[in-house]
């Protein structure tokens, strides 16, 4: 039997049915409102309301479908900083009991936001023997994630997911930047992979944000719509790299890994 010749298009088709991402049997996924499935309101004095709805986050209909364990480390407003300074430590992320085989990130839209005045930085404020030591920026914290997730579970597989396109003001200021440092992130260590929307994904243009958008923050259709990206995704990245995932099955078990 010969195996169907793979496309260099990651999305080129969209996964239907157990992808994969399922060899992971534990996945976590470390986000801002975009994976908590918040749907945002304008109430009728005018105001916002924001609601999370972990049930439609794009993680837990990834693990749904693939017969996952799940664990959305994910909240409204969620930066790299946030993350390392409290939030992680409140929901839990760090005990061993929720060690996971993969871990997806999509973090930096609020980290980025002109709001935030966080600097990127860069893969030179990483301390690669204490973590504690990195420097103050986006990348920083980022590393901090992934550095402390190590210290749990050596090898995990690691996705880091950038932001897609949306318009020429978004994509020079924000997008780009980001998509510059996360594919850095993914160079500097081992184990890590760039589910790279913004070169590979739709763009989140008026047209997309008609479909798939409620007010700032996506339908419940969009974070369906999201899962089968991210999903597909991985499943791409498996299939085109299969040595790198030949022992996946044994990521957290106690059987150590042969070295090769």
């Amino acid at each position: 039997m010969q195996l169907p010749v793979l496309s260099n298009q990651p999305l080129e088709t969209l996964v239907s049915g157990y992808s994969a991402t399922s060899i992971f049997r534990t996945i976590g996924f470390i986000g801002d409102s975009l994976l908590s499935g918040e749907i945002e309101l304008i109430e009728p004095d005018g105001s916002h309301s924001y609601h999370d709805f972990y049930e439609h986050s794009w993680g837990n209909y990834i693990a749904r479908k693939n017969g996952q364990q799940a664990y959305v480390f994910a909240r409204g407003g969620m930066t790299a900083r946030a993350y390392m300074q409290g939030f992680a430590d409140e929901v839990g992320a760090w005990e061993k009991a929720k060690a996971c085989q993969a871990y997806v990130i999509a973090l930096g839209a609020n980290d980025l936001s002109t709001r935030s005045h966080q600097l990127v930085g860069s893969v030179d404020d990483i301390d690669p023997d204490n973590w504690r030591n990195n420097g103050d920026s986006f990348l920083g914290y980022y590393a901090q994630i992934v550095m402390r997730l190590k210290e749990i579970q050596p090898d995990a597989k690691f996705f880091f997911v950038t932001m897609p396109r949306e318009n020429k003001d978004h994509d020079i200021l924000i997008a780009k930047p980001h998509w510059s440092a996360i594919c850095s992130l993914a160079k500097h260590f081992d184990n890590a992979y760039v589910i790279d929307l913004y070169q590979y994904g739709p763009v989140y243009d008026a047209a997309f944000h008609e479909q798939c958008y409620l007010n700032g923050h996506l339908t419940a259709a969009g974070y369906l719509l999201t899962a089968q990206l991210v999903d597909s995704y991985i499943d791409w990245i498996v299939r085109a790299n299969p040595n790198d995932f030949r022992y996946a099955s044994l990521i957290g078990t106690g059987v150590a890994i042969p070295k090769e």
